[in-house]
């Protein structure tokens, strides 16, 4: 039996001494108050209006970045699972990161009635605040092969961001990984995917789709590549769920109104959302 450790002991003793009641002395701020960062956490949303639903925007915008930062985590750990040939701890950080992005799609909810005439008494205190400009999020279509050296411009004023940007797109992305975990399985994936110039975005190729082909027709639970492409399709389709609700959320508040930051608005967000994440584990379908 393992021996408790001191904190344990002093858990312990505490809830003795309390009779399992909670602590109420407590000294200055609480212990969750200092973990957590919180008073500096509540202390983030400061909108620049009078509209009431401007908290409500500047919140999920927050909730989104924290949610993105927590999902690069695990997209990363799952691309150096399969670096290092463990597909069982890329399956683990996959799914925890499905979980994740299964929250990020609901937190559109919280913007999800937001009505035109509501945005328009705030839209105007964005100035050209866009959430393009998300490096976070922009990490992530990183990680995810749409990578894209203009995209790193509008972060040249930030070191940090640009760092974390210019480090992703010279990084494998998880398909990356993945093809190179097919092709040290023996797989015909071609050398130009595996060697692909990670300053532009991926582009779909007839052998990826050939050697993934191969991986299909043994459809058992035995067949570890096999879960792990159905498991790379579930993160995809994910993100397209997320790209869907950005794309209504916009439609619902503002309609086909230009886009802050520059774009076009809707026409750039349907553009993105039509843009299949792992192409190939699309198209194969329709010949299987």
């Amino acid at each position: 039996m393992p021996i408790p450790s001191a904190a344990e002991r002093r858990r312990e003793e505490r809830a003795a001494r309390t009779g399992g009641e909670p602590e109420l002395d407590v000294a200055g701020d609480t212990p969750y108050a200092r973990y957590g960062a919180i008073d500096t956490l509540l202390d983030l949303q400061r909108p620049r209006t009078d509209e009431p639903s401007e908290t409500s925007f500047i919140i999920a915008t927050q909730v989104m970045e924290l949610l993105f930062t927590l999902l690069a985590g695990h997209w990363e750990r799952a691309r150096d699972a399969m670096e290092g040939d463990d597909v069982p701890a890329a399956l683990f950080e996959l799914r925890r990161g499905a979980h994740v992005q299964d929250v990020l799609v609901s937190s559109w909810d919280l913007l999800a009635d937001l009505s035109p005439t509501e945005f328009s008494r705030f839209r105007d205190a964005l100035g050209d605040a866009s959430g393009f400009q998300s490096h976070t999020y922009r990490r992530l279509e990183f990680l995810l092969g749409n990578t894209s050296e203009p995209m790193v411009r509008p972060h040249k004023g930030s070191p940090r961001a640009r760092a974390e940007l210019e480090r992703a797109m010279s990084e494998p992305g998880l398909y990356d990984a993945a093809l190179g975990l097919l092709a040290r399985r023996g797989l015909p994936v071609p050398g130009e995917a595996l060697e692909r110039d990670r300053t532009r975005p991926y582009t779909e190729h007839d052998g990826v789709r050939a050697a993934w082909a191969r991986v299909y027709a043994d459809d058992t639970p035995g067949n570890d590549l096999f879960t792990l492409a159905e498991a790379l399709l579930d993160t995809a389709e994910r993100v397209t769920r997320w790209r869907q609700r950005h794309l209504a959320a916009v439609k619902r508040s503002m309609g086909a109104k230009p886009g802050t930051g520059g774009s076009n608005g809707l026409r750039w967000l349907a553009a993105n959302a039509a843009q299949d994440v792992f192409p190939e584990l699309w198209s194969l379908r329709t010949e299987l």
